[in-house]
């Protein structure tokens, strides 16, 4: 296991089961897992929905909330909250 995949662990192990997206997660929360090398605490919903974005395209290309942050309704926002707690509360286990 790399120090990738150990950080990406830490943040899956934090997220609710109940707002895990379907389907194979490995590479999503690999790439959470850079947002936390990259920004630690400092995450935002922004850049988690920007990172799910990017495995959503590859999974399912025509999601609707495919498109920039600032165009999406207050409930899709709220749902990159609990990914953006994960983040922060790993961060905080990993330093």
């Amino acid at each position: 296991m790399t120090y990738i995949d150990r950080i990406a662990t830490e943040i899956e192990n934090r997220v609710p089961s109940e707002v895990m997206p379907d389907g194979d997660t490995g590479l999503l929360f690999r790439i959470y897992a850079v947002l936390l090398l990259a920004k630690g605490e400092q995450v935002t919903d922004e850049d988690v929905h920007n990172a799910w974005s990017v495995w959503m395209q590859e999974n399912q290309g025509d999601h609707p909330a495919l498109r920039p942050f600032s165009e999406l309704d207050a409930s899709a926002r709220e749902s990159d909250e609990p990914f953006v707690a994960a983040i922060r509360a790993a961060w905080r286990e990993v330093n």
